[in-house]
């Protein structure tokens, strides 16, 4: 590791503390330091030091860094996956508050981390991301989930859903949620979709509201092409992609998901499993103790 590149949201509490201590390791073992270009600019104006840091546009990171650190909560770390997972940079998330279900390192553990790392005594988790797409046209990357919402219209919208074989069936809600196993923890959770260990390979189904008691979530293998028909009465839905980019449905439109050519390499270390995880951020199956 002789380069590490930071993307973080300077808005969190500490940041500016937690900059430096960075900086401060990468000059002590000699491993070249680029921010975002965000972090920089806080950086620069909130620190002593006379030498600048190094800046680049999150995007192009990936070329000059062994390594990309996430700093801030899940809305970080997925803002990073969509900036360098193509290129299979390796991310270790820092959190710096708030549930960071996907961030591994605490503030008082990032020196220690990053010695680990530089020790190679970590491991590299491959994450599976969605490409969601409208036929014949732009596509989009999610590291957590797909929605397709009816938005800001009362009425239900109807849903058509077909595989790369046939056709699956037809529901109205009022949307539904197209999940990674990574963000089966997430949007597709609260809306009752099942939780699913982030190592398999599966496209989860979550439906939001449905009008029938009978439908529910369903998951499909990872390598099937999933194909959503819209309609709706009022002008248009909403696509969010992993809860940070939103585009128009037209009645009509047909969205296609599967599986991305690609994944998102995550460094984690072997002490903190999935289920530890689960037990520590959502209390997940943790029995109550008696007169709490």
């Amino acid at each position: 590791m002789k380069k590490i590149g930071v993307i973080a949201n300077v808005k969190r509490p500490n940041v500016a503390e937690m900059l430096e201590r960075i900086s401060n390791w990468c000059e002590k073992n000699q491993v070249e330091l680029t921010f975002n270009q965000e972090a920089a600019d806080f950086f620069n104006s909130q620190s002593s030091r006379k030498i600048k840091t190094k800046s680049a546009p999150k995007e192009d990171l990936w070329k000059n860094a062994d390594l990309i650190l996430a700093m801030g909560g899940d809305g970080t770390m997925l803002v990073t996956a969509r900036a360098v997972a193509e290129h299979k940079t390796p991310i270790l998330g820092i959190n710096l508050g708030g549930l960071g279900f996907m961030t591994q390192v605490k503030t008082e553990d990032l020196e220690k981390s990053l010695d680990r790392i530089k020790e190679k005594d970590f491991n590299i988790e491959e994450r599976m991301v969605l490409q969601a797409s409208f036929v014949h046209n732009n596509h989009w990357y999610a590291l957590n989930e797909v929605v397709i919402e009816k938005g800001g219209i009362s009425r239900l919208i109807n849903l058509h859903i077909s595989n790369n074989k046939e056709f699956v069936g037809s529901f109205s809600a009022d949307g539904l949620i197209i999940a990674t196993p990574t963000g089966s923890t997430a949007h597709s959770m609260s809306a009752g979709g099942p939780i699913v260990n982030p190592k398999m390979q599966a496209i989860i189904l979550s439906p939001i509201c449905p009008q029938s008691l009978a439908v529910r979530p369903i998951i499909f293998p990872a390598g099937e092409i999933i194909k959503i028909k819209v309609e709706t009465l009022q002008k248009e839905a909403i696509l969010t992609v992993d809860g940070q980019i939103t585009h128009p449905i037209k009645s009509g439109d047909e969205i296609v998901i599967q599986k991305a050519g690609h994944t998102v390499n995550l460094i984690t270390f072997p002490e903190r499993s999935f289920f530890e995880i689960l037990r520590q951020k959502l209390n997940w199956g943790v029995k109550p103790k008696a007169g709490s």
